[in-house]
């Protein structure tokens, strides 16, 4: 079985597939006249507009699902290991794509708006709903509602769970399942409550967590600031085998930035597609930039928050193709969460363990939220017009049995498996968003054009020739009229 699931796995994330989501991402970027510089302060601008609604939730709101989904272990643990494995300079190149990515996050997160439905009172929306409506293959977008509801409500919660027991066991000497039990109780109360318990939930956590990791990045960096030039000198002679101890790393540098940086911010996967499209916006685009921008936060300020802590301390090894080491400064420690531990403990001692053990804790939970909501998504597709009580309490049991399961248990097998439902999601997702991109160009095109005449923009899919945009087309006005 694990063999099995081994070798599919080099499949579905082999090079070639993450060079290809690389070319996806450049090709966006054109096609958008690199909207990622254009409208870097439009984006944060739209961050904090707009309100939510009785079906809903708030530009801001949808953005910290998002990022509660993006910001995950894979910004402690992940960049540690890219640094192991590629050198500092795979560190430019996490940079690298979450430029480049942003585009791809712009066009699935723009399809998702622009496809959206108003089901049970809410806004629906993802991947499986674009895939319908906009290429009408209903068998595509049923294997990859399938392939999410299994990646993310049995196989992944497990794995984030598993981090939290262990960075609590490890730190303060918790038992797994109490940490487990504690992690069930909490997620109950949240996803019990709906989307909008979800979207306040991810509202005060992503913030305050994000910030609070970022903040003492900074506190490492500045008591480190006389390193400040060496460690930006390193990180680009790195990425370009300018250095001499790292020169012969510029292919695994490349590979294992693109390759993390991809996993972290999850651009073009079809995973913040789901988020986005549950924003109240007046226009697709306003959202499509928000969730373009999210990656910036998770890649650029996150990711690089971990990537400083390690590099300006010293605290990391990185290894040669060959098994032999290149820096050996932490000997015996392996790659991942790790490094931030022993970097933090190099500066303030003693304090390394219990800090990552919290922000493990606070990353994986938001993570396992998110899979929630992608979860609860991909199951109202599969069940329109049918009664969803059942099927809904039904996954919320079984994701919460998996998250205690992962939490007391290894997660191995469990982590090669949810690859498996990720990687598949991510086939599918690309293929869709580069078959369905004119209609998020039409839509960029039309905002832009709006905006220039000086007003908010407001979606019209007919004006563009955009068919099967059905909320917008029958709802979105007579929702507008109710709500004045």
């Amino acid at each position: 079985m694990e063999g099995f699931v081994s070798a599919l796995n080099s499949v579905l994330w082999s090079t070639p597939v993450i060079y290809i989501l690389l070319g996806v991402g450049l090709l966006f970027s054109i096609l958008t006249r690199f909207l990622q510089v254009r409208h870097i302060k439009e984006m944060i601008k739209l961050m904090f507009q707009g309100k939510s609604s009785e079906a809903g939730v708030s530009s801001f709101q949808a953005l910290a699902i998002a990022l509660s989904g993006r910001v995950g272990t894979g910004n402690i643990a992940g960049v540690a290991t890219a640094i192991a494995f590629g050198g500092p300079g795979a560190v430019f190149w996490m940079w690298a794509i979450a430029f480049i990515g942003a585009s791809s996050a712009f066009i699935e997160s723009t399809l998702a708006q622009i496809y959206k439905v108003k089901q049970d009172g809410q806004y629906r929306g993802g991947p499986a709903y674009f895939i319908e409506k906009g290429i009408g293959w209903k068998w595509f977008a049923v294997l990859f509602a399938f392939a999410a509801l299994i990646a993310m409500a049995i196989l992944m919660p497990g794995v984030q769970s598993n981090s939290i027991a262990l960075g609590m066991e490890n730190a303060f000497g918790i038992p797994k399942a109490v940490t487990g039990l504690a992690v069930v109780v909490l997620l109950a109360v949240i996803i019990f409550g709906g989307v909008k318990r979800i979207a306040t939930a991810a509202q005060l956590i992503v913030p305050f967590m994000a910030i609070g990791y970022i903040v003492l990045s900074l506190i490492i960096i500045l008591m480190n600031i006389t390193e400040l030039p060496a460690v930006i000198s390193l990180i680009f002679r790195s990425a370009f085998a300018l250095d001499s101890a790292f020169g012969g790393l510029i292919g695994m540098a490349i590979s294992w930035g693109v390759k993390r940086g991809i996993y972290s911010n999850e651009a073009g996967q079809g995973t913040g597609p789901h988020m986005a499209a549950a924003a109240e916006v007046s226009h697709p685009a306003k959202q499509g930039l928000v969730q373009a921008f999210s990656v910036y936060i998770d890649t650029l300020f996150v990711c690089s928050a971990t990537a400083f802590m390690i590099l300006f301390t010293g605290m990391y090894n990185t290894e040669a193709p060959d098994g032999s080491f290149i820096v050996n400064n932490l000997e015996g420690v392996e790659a991942g969460p790790g490094y931030t531990q022993a970097a933090i403990d190099s500066v303030i001692p003693g304090f390394g363990a219990g800090f990552v053990a919290i922000a493990l804790f606070f990353f994986a939970f938001t993570t396992i939220m998110a899979y929630y909501y992608i979860a609860e998504t991909n199951i109202a597709y599969l069940i329109r017009g049918k009664s969803g009580k059942i099927p809904m309490l039904l996954l919320k049991v079984i994701l919460l049995g998996a998250t205690f399961y992962g939490a007391v248990k290894t997660a191995g097998l469990a982590w090669a498996l949810g690859d498996v439902g990720l990687g598949i999601m991510v086939w599918l997702n690309v293929i869709a968003i580069l078959i369905l991109a004119k209609p998020a160009l039409l839509a960029l095109k039309d905002y832009e054009q709006q905006k220039k005449q000086g007003k908010d923009p407001v979606f019209d899919p007919k004006a563009l020739g955009i068919k099967n945009a059905d909320y917008w087309e029958t709802e979105y006005k007579k929702d507008q009229d109710q709500a004045s």
